[in-house]
């Protein structure tokens, strides 16, 4: 039976007994793995005092051919995210992103840039300020990873320079920005929210575009959040709250019918 050793943040957690825990884990490069953990709750033990949401650490695992869950054999916790358990604002973000990465990847997929992109987001939640751009920087590399990167320098049908216009469109069927034609298909975004797109794309570090229009970054953000929600064909519930009253923003009514209620710029 084959023993994986890897570095791990819990983005999933179930009681199985008083004293064990089934767990999602999204490891650095397994990818999502599900195991259980016996006697994972008990004091003394080989995981540390159990594994709580959003932590990272080193799992032991012993993965069986045909099973669905591997056998969780030893958990060192190593980071906690402490902040996470101190701000609203940061844990419903810290929420979100484990939610897209459970509905992102599939199980044993191994993305080690999307794993240290979110360990990276968890740290930087720490600053709240910088909430908003982790947040962007975070769906956006989760998008590029998972094969549904967005374009947004040109336009996404044509391939051709986008009009010199105040406004452009956003097309999850074209998968990037188009023209504003008024078509069903597409969404009416303020060009600032694609620079400032085009801006974090570029961006090899956080303060490059953390001090961008408080408002531009949530418009920016809102957009992938409605990007991702026709990329999964559902809403996550953890997106519901991240863009809740008071974390981002009042959730805005749609511009039209064709436009997804999580967003509108």
């Amino acid at each position: 039976m084959p023993t994986l050793q890897d570095d791990a943040v819990v983005i999933r957690r179930w009681d199985w007994s008083e004293t064990s825990q089934t767990v999602s884990l999204f490891t650095r490069e397994n990818g999502i793995l599900r195991g259980l953990a016996k006697g994972a709750k008990r004091e003394k033990g080989s995981f540390s005092g159990g594994l709580d949401l959003l932590t990272r650490g080193q799992i032991v695992a012993i993965v069986k051919p045909g099973r669905e869950l591997a056998t969780l054999a030893q958990w060192t916790l190593e980071e906690t995210f402490r902040h996470l358990r101190l701000s609203l604002e940061a844990n419903r973000a810290g929420l979100y992103f484990a939610d897209l990465v459970h509905h992102a990847l599939s199980q044993n997929q191994a993305s080690p840039s999307a794993f240290d992109a979110l360990v990276d987001a968890l740290r930087g939640l720490a600053e709240p300020d910088d909430v908003a751009a982790c947040m962007l920087r975070f769906q956006w590399t989760l998008l590029v990873e998972a094969g549904y990167q967005p374009i947004i320098d040109r336009d996404a049908e044509t391939g051709r320079p986008l009009p010199e216009a105040d406004t452009v469109a956003f097309s999850a069927e074209a998968g990037g920005v188009v023209p504003d034609t008024g078509a069903g298909d597409r969404w009416r975004v303020r060009r600032e929210t694609v620079d400032a797109l085009v801006t974090m794309a570029k961006a090899t570090a956080l303060a490059e575009f953390s001090d961008l229009d408080p408002k531009t970054l949530d418009r920016a953000n809102r957009l992938l959040a409605a990007y991702w929600r026709e990329v999964l064909g559902r809403e996550p519930a953890a997106m519901r709250f991240a863009f809740s009253d008071g974390v981002l923003g009042p959730r805005p009514t749609p511009d039209r019918e064709s436009a997804p209620p999580t967003w509108s710029d």
